[in-house]
């Protein structure tokens, strides 16, 4: 498999080779070039929202590489902060393709046995058959989670937080974006509430539950470098049981 300059990959491997169309990787001598660094959460010093920004771009330019810088789309099936590691500067690259599987630019969709990825991030036509067939978009949402746990600096789910209604980030942050409400997200300049703010929105169109609905990762890139916040607020994403409970 060919394929152009890869960015914000992480030691992407030598040799691709394909059997029973996932990925078998073969490392060569290079070592792993996050020695030094760690995966986002476990950053003690927190990002600046301007570092945010870029660290989202970044890992977005790094998923569209995955599809669209090869001869075959490669869908990775495992976004999440845990495998995005920061290096010099800052610079998100993503790892860990254990999970990944390959398939044509023209395929619509890919064949599965059994969900994967982390429940945390999983898109539902991952986790169920029945709600859609696991495509490209299928990433579009994990990395739409990752912006949300991005933006709320913690796990989507936690139930250790002292307001419930906030137990549920995604939740939370869209309804109070839906209101016009001012969420507290650690903002001290206005042009913070703008990238958080901007940050959300792209997060909500990602992980919209159909897929059709979902952004290309190209044009996702395009709405991280657009300036200001000149898109809409989606439909609310989240299941309808999610919305009644």
């Amino acid at each position: 498999m060919s394929c152009t300059k890869m960015h914000n990959i992480s030691s992407f491997p030598d040799e691709i080779i394909r059997g029973n169309n996932s990925l078998s990787l073969n490392w060569t001598t290079r070592m792993w070039d996050f020695v030094k660094s760690k995966a986002i959460l476990g950053k003690s010093v927190p990002l600046g929202w301007k570092k945010l920004q870029d660290f989202s771009l970044g890992v977005t330019r790094g998923n569209e590489s995955l599809h669209q810088g090869c001869d075959q789309r490669i869908l990775h099936f495992d976004i999440k902060l845990q495998n995005i590691l920061l290096v010099e500067n800052c610079n998100p690259k993503i790892s860990d393709f254990g999970l990944a599987k390959l398939c044509s630019k023209v395929q619509s969709d890919v064949s599965m046995t059994t969900a994967r990825g982390t429940v945390a991030y999983i898109a539902p036509e991952v986790f169920s058959r029945n709600l859609g067939n696991a495509c490209y978009k299928s990433d579009v949402h994990f990395f739409g989670m990752v912006l949300l746990a991005i933006i709320g600096g913690r796990k989507n789910t936690d139930d250790t937080v002292e307001n419930t209604g906030q137990v549920y980030f995604p939740e939370w942050i869209y309804n109070c974006l839906g209101v016009g409400e001012e969420p507290r997200l650690r903002i001290q300049e206005a042009e913070d509430a703008e990238i958080a703010k901007k940050l959300a929105i792209v997060g909500f169109w990602c992980i919209q539950w159909h897929l059709m609905d979902r952004p290309s990762m190209k044009t996702e890139v395009q709405m991280l470098e657009g300036e200001g916040n000149i898109f809409a607020m989606p439909q609310n994403p989240l299941p309808l049981q999610v919305q009644e409970e």
